[in-house]
């Protein structure tokens, strides 16, 4: 297996704005590796650059003993000497070529025999679980089963190394879950390295090994998916990953924390080490009524009245007013038969959230 060493990426569009800004990373071999981020954050173009879809500015892009490129040293390799595979968010099929046409296409356009192109190809219809279809074309086929043609071609270009760039968008809910499931069984199974583009928090934390979290054409964060998923290293990333609540600190003793606006939380003394300046940051999910935190949990408690209310169906998302300008979301877990649609709102509760789900954040 060979590693991935992206060093100082850069790229620029005309006029002059950044798409991504110095960005260095080195996967390990065999890993899979999520670019996470909003719309615009670099996470395509980076993929792009890799494929040689795009042509960098500045840096250096190497996989295993192949130099892609170096801008510094006028190299550069055309996309397809790369010997990659990728698979796009559009599919990207041929809908004049047959499902065996459009896997078998790239093997042809290196040189290969139309007798291996298909053998090849056949083998990885049957990965993908699409044998008895060889002969259909794209628009006789299901969205899901379009997106196993491309897995298909993508799995026949590839060499070691293969790019995602957003492939479930398309999809609904039910296939996502199903196809996110199948492309990492493949990935493992084949032993590839892959690279995988989604804005998707769920998707990237269920399918990966690395998470890369980019913002604005930098990484923000770096790291296991339960690293980025508890412990976010700025507050962009806690509101990104789902940190539905974050409170700047005006004040922080042994006595409990004072938030901006002026609300409270009272805290067992050293269980929360945050000061002026800090933010706290926790989950509404994490959030329940006082009386039934868990006694064996040291809690962080605070006192609201019910400014909010929505209906989840198995619990309520409510917004919780601690003080004149300081709401906090809960998500109350509500399997009672006492279900209405604006339950809770107006009342005054006490809540609770254990202290080892507060993070602090500089």
């Amino acid at each position: 297996m060979q590693s991935l060493t992206i060093s100082g990426l850069e790229k620029r569009f005309p006029g002059g704005s950044v798409a991504v800004g110095g960005i260095d990373l080195d996967l390990r071999p065999g890993s899979f590796t999520t670019l996470l981020g909003p719309s615009g954050c670099g996470k395509t173009t980076t993929l792009r650059c890799l494929a040689g879809l795009e042509v960098p500015d500045a840096g250096r892009i190497q996989f295993g003993d192949d130099v892609f490129v170096d801008v510094a040293a006028g190299r550069f390799t055309a996309p397809h000497k790369r010997h990659l595979g990728m698979v796009f968010q559009s599919y990207a099929l041929w809908p004049n070529k047959s499902v065996l046409g459009n896997v078998a296409y790239p093997i042809r356009l290196r040189g290969g025999s139309r007798t291996d192109a298909e053998t090849k190809a056949k083998e990885a219809l049957r990965t993908v679980g699409l044998v008895g279809l060889e002969q259909r074309y794209p628009h006789e086929l299901s969205g899901g089963q379009q997106q196993r043609v491309a897995l298909a071609r993508g799995l026949v270009s590839a060499s070691g190394l293969l790019l995602f760039d957003e492939p479930l968008s398309n999809l609904d809910a039910r296939l996502r879950l199903t196809m996110r499931t199948e492309i990492r069984r493949l990935h493992d199974e084949l032993g590839y390295s892959s690279v995988y583009v989604t804005h998707d928090q769920e998707e990237a934390l269920a399918v990966s090994d690395y998470v890369v979290v980019l913002n604005a054409g930098r990484i923000e964060q770096a790291g296991t998916p339960h690293e980025i998923f508890a412990r976010p290293a700025s507050t962009w990333v806690a509101d990104f990953v789902g940190f539905d609540n974050i409170l700047p600190v005006l004040e922080g003793d042994a006595d409990g924390l004072t938030v901006v606006g002026g609300g409270g939380m009272a805290v067992e003394a050293g269980r929360i080490a945050a000061l002026r300046g800090d933010s706290i940051a926790f989950r509404s999910a994490d959030v329940d009524f006082a009386h039934r935190a868990r006694p064996e949990t040291v809690s962080a408690t605070f006192r609201g009245r019910v400014t909010s209310s929505s209906y989840l169906g198995d619990a309520y998302r409510l917004g919780v007013e601690i003080a004149a300008e300081t709401t906090v979301i809960a998500t109350i877990p509500d399997s009672s038969r006492d279900q209405t649609q604006e339950k809770y709102l107006g009342e005054v509760h006490e809540f609770a959230v254990a202290a080892q789900d507060v993070i602090v954040l500089p």
